[in-house]
């Protein structure tokens, strides 16, 4: 067995002012500069893209006042993927840490919003029954997790770095080395679905999903940076990923509809 694991240490330096809610609905989102739904170089798009133009509703009470989440809803690991899933040791691959805020369209965080993630192995395989990558499973590693953000919309978790993996879009084709995202906000129509990148990735200019999005800057926002101050000294590297649930700024992926 392993020895006992130091306590996972929240590594920001500053505080933000908290969030303040504020009355009416969200924000209206900007769809000109979201990818299209119809991208043939991304294969898939071809079949589940909308057939009929999408319509445009207001928000409903119901939309803009829940969910709540609280702590009770998460366990000691559920921020800690490489304890969280451990059964004789720790799961192989680069310990990293993942950190940044869940801000609204004006840039004030969102607290006790509920962050999801998930994410392949170190090797690049995700432990599910669908994945036959020849990249074997760790035992050590589930590859899901769970944080809620804090008053000032403050989350972070601790994990190992998620491999590359080949897929079947065009010959040779690969995914950038990534995790996935979802973000519920303070109602059901902030709720964002998404994927974070690592700074320098050569694998991110030329893949097909991502070469869909058209706003370079867009793109940047879905690129963690590399975030030495926030690291654990001999133990984890540190990337800064924050989300903007709606709004011109807000994060976004591929060409789905859900959440953007």
């Amino acid at each position: 067995m392993n020895a006992q694991a130091p306590a996972l240490q929240d590594p920001r330096l500053n505080r933000p002012e908290p969030f303040t809610a504020r009355d009416g609905g969200f924000f209206q989102r900007d769809r000109s500069i979201h990818p299209p739904a119809h991208a043939p170089g991304y294969k898939s798009s071809v079949l589940r893209s909308p057939r009929q133009a999408l319509l445009s509703l207001e928000n409903s009470v119901s939309e803009i006042t829940g969910p709540v989440f609280g702590h009770n809803d998460l366990g000691p690991l559920d921020n800690d993927l490489i304890r969280n899933y451990a059964k004789d040791g720790d799961p192989v691959g680069e310990r990293i840490i993942v950190h940044g805020r869940v801000l609204d369209e004006t840039g004030r965080g969102v607290p006790n919003t509920l962050v999801e993630f998930w994410q392949a192995n170190a090797g690049g395989r995700y432990r599910h029954k669908k994945d036959t990558y020849l990249a074997p499973i760790d035992p050590n590693f589930g590859g899901c997790g769970r944080a809620l953000s804090d008053d000032a919309g403050y989350y972070y978790f601790r994990t190992v770095k998620p491999g590359p993996y080949p897929w079947r879009n065009y010959v040779n084709s690969w995914r950038p080395a990534h995790i996935h995202f979802s973000v519920f906000g303070s109602g059901f129509a902030q709720r964002l679905i998404t994927q974070m990148y690592f700074e320098g990735d050569p694998l991110i200019p030329i893949c097909p999903i991502l070469t869909t999005i058209p706003d370079k800057d867009a793109l940047d926002r879905l690129v963690a940076p590399l975030d030495l101050n926030a690291s654990t000294p001999f133990d984890s590297l540190a990337y800064r990923f924050d989300i903007v649930l709606r709004g011109a700024r807000s994060t976004y992926f591929e060409n789905r509809a859900e959440g953007n």
